[in-house]
């Protein structure tokens, strides 16, 4: 009997589930872009889901739990099995993790008439991702990697407050169980950004033959790390008392000085660097928005749409880009087409949090959701051949990796 390893290794079925990337990455820029048009369809009170959620927290949960657990489930098929050494998980038990993610997106939307069977249903793909990756960092001793798997257990925690709470009649959308997984993403963006965002930064430096390097990850990151876990556990429990808004102020300072330290500015040149800075930008700006909400200065869902739409939204396409490139053996390099999207995105979320400002204003809310829709159905549409078909020849991209 064949072992898993060569199993894997003897693979010829479709390119798209020859690696966990490919298809949670596709899936999760269709489902992003479709999402939004049927929540606009929703609030414009000409579309109604047989849901057992409000609109709102419909759309709260398919882009949190729905849209963020497929690039999770993306990210960690494709990074466990480097930090790790062990092979990655492929072909029909990939397909089996993907129909348990789409199973939850039709739970979830036709929930009206079984909330109970629509959670178990939902909570299935999370609970199966966290089991095989938890294996996977145990199997490999790659305990360092641990609190990685650790926080999307908690956010698969959050997904069950968060329909405990819309069965007992409540706001989910406004509860404990978002705040939960908004801290546990946040979190992450914070951990893996720190890694990410200054190594790949350095390496394209390199290339330009800097004479200023990032600041490599130390013991002011845990520092930061842990004042910005501080405050968002506060947060979670009491989002609008004043010292919670002090930790969130001191919590978002920090973080800006953080980022700092990584030359974003000298890496101007390619967009494929840039966007990381940007998109990591938004983490202290959520923090410093996050602060006002709780002073009473702004709406709180304006804060929390710049660390949902803007530090998660713009953190994961850049990261979903990049990955879907370098794996696949694709220059490092962004095309005019991912500047576009890049582009598009920061404008929604610019868009979303001038709305929250001026919430009379309707035409942004439009603006904001049409240039998010542009965003994530224009990965999918560029980046489609990029993920269905096989990896290029390491010979067409000699010389191109970073």
């Amino acid at each position: 009997m064949a072992t898993s390893s060569e199993r894997i290794r003897a693979w010829t079925g479709p390119a798209i589930l020859s690696f966990g990337f490919r298809p949670f990455f596709l899936l999760a820029g269709i489902w992003a872009a479709l999402a939004m048009v049927l929540w606009i369809g929703m609030w414009a009170g000409g579309l109604s889901l047989p849901t057992a959620f409000d609109p709102i927290s419909w759309h709260a949960h398919e882009m949190m739990f729905g849209y963020l657990g497929a690039v999770i489930a993306g990210f960690l098929m494709t990074a466990i099995p480097n930090w790790t050494g062990r092979m990655p998980i492929v072909g029909w038990p990939l397909a089996v993790l993907v129909g348990l993610w789409l199973a939850g997106r039709v739970a979830v939307a036709f929930s009206a008439g079984g909330a109970w069977l629509a959670a178990v249903i939902d909570l299935a793909f999370p609970v199966a991702l966290v089991a095989a990756m938890g294996r996977e960092i145990a199997a490999g001793k790659n305990w360092r990697n641990l609190p990685v798997v650790g926080l999307v257990a908690l956010f698969t925690l959050a997904n069950l407050l968060f329909h405990l709470e819309a069965m007992q009649g409540g706001a989910p959308y406004a509860g404990v169980g978002l705040r939960i997984a908004l801290a546990a993403a946040i979190t992450l963006v914070s951990l893996i950004g720190g890694r990410v965002v200054p190594s790949f930064t350095r390496n394209w430096l390199v290339q330009q033959r800097s004479p200023i390097l990032p600041t490599p990850f130390g013991k002011a990151d845990k520092a930061v790390m842990a004042l910005g876990i501080a405050a968002l556990v506060l947060w979670i429990f009491a989002p609008a008392q004043p010292v919670v808004g002090a930790a969130l102020l001191l919590a978002g300072l920090a973080h800006f000085w953080r980022l700092l330290r990584w030359s974003g500015r000298r890496a101007r040149g390619e967009a494929l660097v840039w966007v990381l800075h940007v998109g990591y930008a938004f983490v202290p700006l959520g923090f410093l928005a996050m602060a006002a909400a709780a002073a009473g200065w702004i709406p709180a869902a304006a804060g929390q749409h710049i660390w949902m739409a803007g530090a998660i939204g713009l953190m994961t396409l850049a990261i979903m880009t990049r990955a879907s490139l370098g794996h696949t053996g694709r220059p490092l390099t962004a095309s005019t087409a991912t500047t576009g999207i890049y582009l598009a995105l920061i404008g929604s979320v610019l868009a979303r949090l001038a709305y929250g400002l001026r919430p009379e204003a309707m035409g942004l809310l439009h603006l904001a959701g049409g240039l998010w829709i542009v965003a994530y159905a224009g990965f999918a549409v560029v980046y489609w051949p990029v993920l269905v078909r096989p990896r290029l020849a390491k010979k067409t991209v000699s010389g191109q990796r970073s």
